[in-house]
């Protein structure tokens, strides 16, 4: 049984070496410029001697990115027939046939058309550097997954094509495109980033001033934690440091576990930590007793909780506080997430011996527990 786990071990070292190196340029909004930055990057490869190849490129008609295409080798995309249309889709086989050093790939949270291999582009691209070959992509900081609510929150849009944080884990390097709110501005009224009919609509909507400087916060703060980790994963620290477990307790109702699930993963994120998402099934909420719409909902939220890099732990138990605290002391978890309470903290903790006995048991095994609005 050793020997096994050790030859595994040692198959996911190579497997690992020959993996793709992934760059990823995250931009606040369309129009910073990452398209622009990646053809520019491509020219310089090229000029090096490396097999560099567009194998997605979207210009938007824009002139001075469009300019940028000339001289550099394009991977035909292919065609498919959708609702009566011909479309056009990144021809992933092809990449991996030509099999080049290095891959322009743009559009990461793009969802393919109905028939295709993957469902989502940064699936492609995932089978593109396992592949072996270097891929260098890009996406705007309102398609990562566990921002939605607060990009929701800033916009008033809900995005729906949306890329784990898991994905952008996985990047060797994290590149921010950043411009002031005004310079974008100024690009959007002089036509760079729409065309002029829609740019006073843009203005008004997504593209205001005060929406802009929180996202570019957004996307700020998310490449320091990417850059974060890459110096605790590759840079031998002197001092100790406690290695943080995060395990958010989620109930059935939908909203709720959402913020909780999503908070938790930036939490994890930004820690460079394992996390656990916990669901006590308690007797009134068996199999056979909970509504359909909950066991929808549970569903969902735990395919979220995975595609945002945590273990889901599922447990039957008439006590909820107790099982908490088992899973605590077998994972070593160091905090424990949950949503806000309906009523009034204190309420609680004056009415409810259970809810007491989590808060002293946590706080004798030195555990954080954090209250996610």
């Amino acid at each position: 049984m050793d020997e096994r786990k050790s030859a595994e071990h040692f198959l996911k070292l190579i497997q690992k070496s020959r993996r793709g190196k992934f760059k990823l340029y995250i931009g606040m909004s369309a129009g910073v410029g990452k398209t622009f930055r990646m053809l520019q990057e491509a020219h310089a490869l090229l000029n090096s001697g490396i097999d560099v190849k567009i194998g997605y490129i979207e210009t938007h008609q824009r002139i001075d990115t469009h300019a940028l295409l000339a001289g550099l080798p394009l991977i035909p995309r292919r065609t498919l027939f959708y609702k009566g249309k011909e479309l056009e889709e990144m021809d992933v086989q092809a990449i991996l046939n030509l099999s080049p050093e290095v891959v322009i790939v743009d559009e990461l949270a793009h969802t393919n058309i109905e028939g295709s291999k993957n469902e989502k582009r940064w699936q492609d691209v995932m089978d593109i550097l396992d592949a072996g070959i270097n891929v260098i992509s890009a996406v705007n900081i309102q398609h990562i997954e566990s921002l939605n609510d607060e990009v929701s929150a800033i916009t008033g849009i809900d995005v729906q094509e949306r890329v784990p944080d898991s994905v952008l884990a996985q990047a060797d390097e994290v590149v921010n495109i950043d411009l002031t709110a005004e310079e974008l501005i100024n690009r959007l009224k002089e036509g760079k980033i729409y065309e002029r009919s829609k740019v006073a609509a843009a203005l008004n909507n997504f593209f205001k001033s005060e929406h802009i400087l929180q996202l570019r916060e957004l996307a700020l703060k998310e490449v320091a934690s990417q850059v974060q980790r890459k110096v605790e994963t590759e840079v031998v620290l002197s001092r100790n440091v406690r290695k943080e477990r995060f395990l958010a307790c989620i109930s059935s109702n939908e909203q709720t576990a959402r913020n909780v699930i999503r908070k938790t993963a930036r939490l994890a994120n930004y820690y460079n930590s394992k996390w656990y998402v916990m669901y006590v099934q308690v007797p009134k909420e068996s199999v056979d007793r909970i509504a359909l719409d909950k066991q929808r909902h549970l569903i969902n939220n735990f395919k979220l909780a995975t595609e945002l890099g945590a273990e889901i732990i599922k447990v039957k138990a008439k006590n909820t506080t107790k099982a908490i605290i088992k899973e605590c002391e077998e994972r070593m978890i160091t905090t424990v997430c949950i949503g806000k309470p309906h009523i009034n903290l204190i309420k609680i903790i004056l009415a409810t011996d259970t809810f007491n006995t989590l808060l002293n048991k946590l706080s004798r095994e030195n555990i954080d527990l954090v209250i996610l609005s």
